[in-house]
């Protein structure tokens, strides 16, 4: 894991906008019907071919594929994995519960909207494993081979994964006896996935939803305690599926959520913080531009990172269509810089993807290049003025 000697390098958290005829075809597989596998190959590979270049132009250090072969962030592990079946159901964020006049705006948004909805999930019937390598290798032999004909000289590049966690809490178990049994399925399941990635020379990021969205999900109704267990089930389970993965080649990614909403039930970072900090993991990734989790970076004061870790700071909101000044950028990850005190040890990057389910993005797909190329501008400023 490269870190920031001279200047500030840039990434994102990983999903990027998929073209029109992407999304359609995945939707149509999302609801059953038939779908030529052949040209949903086709799509993705051009999807593919059309998104590292696109990265490259932006200014990005650190791209990746942008989860273009899969519909979901999470979801897709259905198509890879036994024991999935059927339809569960997943609770809405408390906080959009809370407000009926923004539930029902952001119903009329989705309204009609082809898409792939991440509370649209299956339940677990059956034993969780993993089916096949062949899938991630594929997926990985496919963007080496794209990243090396469109962009040469990259030095580093990164494939997501789901954490157990946001599998166990979104897709009802009826099948595992308790809900650490469930999660240490899922966890031997993804250990396949994980250890492909960084076998391929890529980056691991795990995408951790789960340690801090759940909260205001799945223990809305429920004690921080019991909630803070099950961070920490998780935490434990990722390190135990990561024994043969080197610890500089795992970036870790909480967040709380990316959907434009009230977001005042966000648990404060001060309470998973501790549990997050247990990672085996050379990075950790999380959110410093939305307005409701800017203030947290100093949090990083007084050496709570390991001396190995680097922490990619999100600096760029991933739900909004304003394009950030990259004066703005700069001074965000100046402020991060001096919590931590050594510049190098920081990654400018995005609060979250862009569009973690097909066709749920936000953000005008030429905003998002705009928004890239601010992300790099403010780390070229700020390099100017911390190195």
């Amino acid at each position: 894991m490269k870190k920031s000697d001279g200047r500030i390098l840039t990434t994102h958290a990983g999903s990027l906008p998929r073209p029109t005829a992407l999304v359609e075809i995945f939707a149509r597989r999302v609801r059953g019907e038939p779908i030529d596998e052949g040209e949903l190959e086709a799509q993705i590979e051009e999807a593919t071919r059309w998104v590292v270049p696109k990265q490259i132009a932006a200014g990005i250090d650190i791209p990746n594929n942008g989860e273009q072969p899969r519909e979901s962030f999470f979801l897709y592990v259905q198509r890879r994995m036994s024991g999935f079946a059927g339809r569960g159901t997943r609770s809405p964020p408390g906080d959009i519960a809370r407000y009926p006049g923004y539930q029902a705006l952001r119903q009329r948004f989705l309204q009609g909207r082809e898409m792939v909805s991440s509370f649209e999930v299956p339940k677990v019937v059956d034993e969780v494993r993993y089916l096949d390598p062949a899938f991630v290798e594929r997926e990985c032999d496919d963007f080496r081979r794209i990243l090396a004909s469109s962009s040469p000289n990259v030095a580093e590049a990164f494939v997501t994964a789901p954490s157990p966690g946001i599998i166990a809490a979104a897709v009802p178990n009826e099948h595992y006896d308790s809900q650490t049994a469930y999660i240490d399925a899922l966890a031997a399941a993804l250990r396949v996935e994980y250890e492909a990635i960084v076998a391929h020379g890529f980056l691991l990021q795990i995408d951790c939803p789960d340690l801090a969205l759940e909260r205001h999900v799945t223990y809305a109704q429920r004690p921080l305690a019991e909630f803070l267990g099950f961070v920490e089930i998780v935490v434990a389970a990722i390190n135990h599926s990561l024994q043969n993965v080197p610890r500089e080649s795992v970036r870790l990614h909480v967040c709380w959520g990316n959907y434009e909403g009230p977001h005042d039930l966000d648990v404060p970072l001060a309470e998973i913080l501790p549990s997050i900090l247990e990672a085996d993991v050379g990075s950790i990734v999380l959110p410093f531009a939305n307005p409701r989790h800017a203030h947290e970076y100093g949090l990083f004061a007084n050496d709570r990172l390991a001396p190995d870790q680097i922490l990619v700071a999100g600096v760029i909101d991933t739900t909004t269509n304003y394009v950030e000044h990259p004066e703005v950028v700069a001074e965000r990850i100046e402020r991060v810089a001096g919590a931590i005190g050594d510049p190098s040890r920081v990654v400018a990057g995005t609060d979250c993807g862009f569009e973690t389910s097909a066709g749920m993005g936000r953000v005008a797909e030429d905003v998002v290049w705009a928004k890239l190329a601010a992300l790099s501008a403010g780390a070229r400023l700020a390099s100017e003025r911390l190195f």
